[in-house]
């Protein structure tokens, strides 16, 4: 009977991911299982909006020489599988790319986060949350909203995938990292109607990776700390990284980890003198592109990456 519910599910998902890939401006590669993140239309859904695309032009800037692709009118959110082909460590993390709110560096801060995390025996699933205007929150709960969803939805399916839930993380860029911190401190309550067992199960995030970050520090209130971001003594172990020269200012840094600080949170903080924004885990020449390293050993250190519990 298993077997069967089994096959049922994952027929019914590749259904799924070929017609949300249909139109689509992005589609995962071959051979990884896609959900949509909403049995049917997602809270607060609008009728009639643009299609999805790939937004970028001739005139976007290159990173590490290299195109990327700024996916854009993202209304149907999914989630894809990345799996482990080798050592699996049982941990997993959800991976949310930036763009501002208002489009998805979905391959430089998603597919080849996910490459890099599947290297480490680390499971990946890779949200595609709504954009434009879907943050940062409360100015608007939609992404938020797809996060919370897509945290469940992994526990739910932990036994299935080979992950162990209590070793569910998230990692996010510029406002990926803000839905990372969001999440991080908004888990106690739903944002939406529970819809199914996934709702019944905790959206807290094991820990936090936060790449870069916006929005964490008012830039118009002398870089007060962001009030609707606010750690408490259950806000999970967070590692953050960013440039003293990033344009989006090192304040989102800096403050977020005295708040973590304060609030008595396991935090590691690493700011380096150069590396700007946006460089995902591509080679950009400077010391910052090792920044991945320094998260496999935190992982370790805080004893989220070990074996597969017996």
């Amino acid at each position: 009977m298993r077997r069967t519910g089994l096959l049922v599910f994952g027929a019914a998902a590749a259904l799924s991911a070929s017609l949300l890939a249909q139109g689509s401006g992005w589609s995962p590669a071959h051979g990884h299982l896609t959900l949509p993140v909403w049995p049917g239309a997602a809270p607060g859904a609008q009728a009639n909006l643009p299609a999805e695309a790939d937004t970028t032009s001739a005139k976007d800037n290159l990173i590490a020489g290299r195109p990327l692709i700024r996916l854009g009118n993202v209304s149907a959110p999914t989630l894809t599988l990345y799996t482990p082909k080798g050592k699996n460590t049982g941990a997993a993390v959800v991976v949310f790319p930036g763009g501002g709110y208002n489009i998805l560096a979905i391959d430089l801060e998603g597919t080849e986060v996910c490459d890099w995390l599947n290297s480490a025996g680390i499971t990946c699933v890779l949200l595609k949350y709504r954009v434009p205007n879907t943050g940062p929150y409360p100015k608007s709960p939609a992404a938020l909203q797809d996060a919370q969803r897509a945290l469940g939805l992994v526990r739910l399916h932990a036994k299935e995938w080979g992950i162990d839930p209590n070793r569910i993380g998230v990692l996010g860029f510029s406002a990926g990292a803000h839905l990372a911190a969001a999440l991080s401190t908004h888990f106690d309550e739903r944002l939406y109607d529970p819809i199914d067992a996934a709702d019944k199960l905790s959206c807290r995030p094991d820990f936090a990776v936060v790449v870069y970050p916006g929005y964490l520090a008012l830039e118009d209130k002398n870089f007060a700390p962001n009030a609707d971001i606010h750690p408490t003594a259950n806000t999970p172990p967070t590692f953050i990284v960013q440039a003293e020269d990033d344009p989006v200012h090192i304040e989102n840094a800096t403050v977020y980890f005295l708040a973590l600080k304060n609030a008595k949170v396991p935090a590691e903080l690493h700011i380096y003198a150069q590396g700007g924004h946006g460089y995902g885990l591509r080679d950009n020449g400077l010391p910052v592109h090792y920044w991945p390293g320094l998260v496999e050993v935190w992982l370790e250190t805080i004893k989220m990456s070990s074996g597969l519990p017996e």
